[in-house]
């Protein structure tokens, strides 16, 4: 498997990075060889930040939390958008809104303005308006779905942000950092590793490569929901059932203490006449 997934990698063109001139040298650890002018990515690294991704993914959405996939770069979007909703997640493929993830409060309220504009414009309320007016409710709308069509659905922060090109992505990954959310990063030599918590050494402006290691990542996010339900089902202790047979045995000996007690409190009067008058019986 890992043969095949390195054969693909390298014919997606996985390993070619940028001109030697323009290289980050704290990617040197993940460089194999310079060819001419080009860096050479070293392809076994790559697969290793793979694996480390999918493990993270995986225990990320496993926990309850969901995974942003963020590439607004024009090589990118079609693939973070059809991997996001392939597996059901997050994307932002069109701009990265400054507060996105700090400044969430808001980005909810303008949501809940598209919502707004969506529905004025079904129910005919658009049409209503002045032409000037109708136009700019118009472009408000179609302004808000492409910056934040991506994150509808998303009714909390994210547990994982994945970035294609961590250089171009600085402001998700700053964001991501200072709230403490998990960041996994596609980079290439120009890129700094230390900005990611996984690194992915890639060649970021292949489209086959991204779309390839995407899908790879979203494997792991299928993998991670099917293991949810196994980690929210709560554990249900066997129910306490006490024996009838004491029960039983206690309501017996109570009925015959009081059976026992009635018949001591039931004496005959003569009885009870004889023994408070013993003169007449002698007589």
């Amino acid at each position: 498997m890992a043969k095949e997934l390195t054969r693909k990698l390298i014919n997606a063109g996985v390993h070619f990075g940028h001109a030697v001139s323009r290289w980050n040298p704290k990617m040197a650890p993940y460089i194999y060889e310079k060819r001419g002018n080009i860096h050479i990515i070293n392809v076994r690294k790559t697969l290793e930040g793979m694996l480390v991704a999918k493990q993270l993914l995986a225990e990320v959405v496993s926990s309850g939390k969901d995974v942003v996939f963020v590439g607004t770069k024009r090589q990118a979007q079609k693939s973070v958008e059809t991997v996001a909703e392939k597996c059901g997640m997050h994307y932002i493929s069109q701009r990265w809104l400054g507060g996105m993830l700090t400044n969430f409060r808001t980005i909810r309220s303008r949501l809940q303005r598209l919502e707004q504009l969506e529905a004025m414009s079904e129910d005919g309320t658009l049409e209503s308006e002045s032409k000037k007016q109708a136009s700019r409710l118009k472009r408000e709308m179609r302004k808000i779905k492409a910056n934040l069509q991506g994150v509808r659905n998303m009714s909390r922060l994210p547990g994982a942000v994945v970035v294609v090109d961590a250089k171009k992505e600085y402001l998700a990954l700053r964001e991501a950092k200072k709230l403490g959310i998990a960041t996994v990063g596609l980079l290439d030599t120009d890129s700094d590793p230390d900005i990611v918590d996984v690194a992915i050494p890639a060649n970021d402006d292949s489209i086959r490569a991204v779309d390839l290691i995407l899908n790879e990542l979203a494997d792991a996010v299928a993998i991670g929901k099917t293991m949810l339900p196994a980690r929210q089902e709560p554990a249900h202790r066997p129910r306490r059932t006490r024996s009838k047979r004491p029960v039983l045995a206690r309501a017996s000996e109570d009925k015959s203490k009081t059976a026992a007690a009635d018949e001591q409190s039931t004496v005959p009067i003569s009885d009870s006449v004889s023994q408070s008058n013993p003169a007449k019986q002698q007589d």
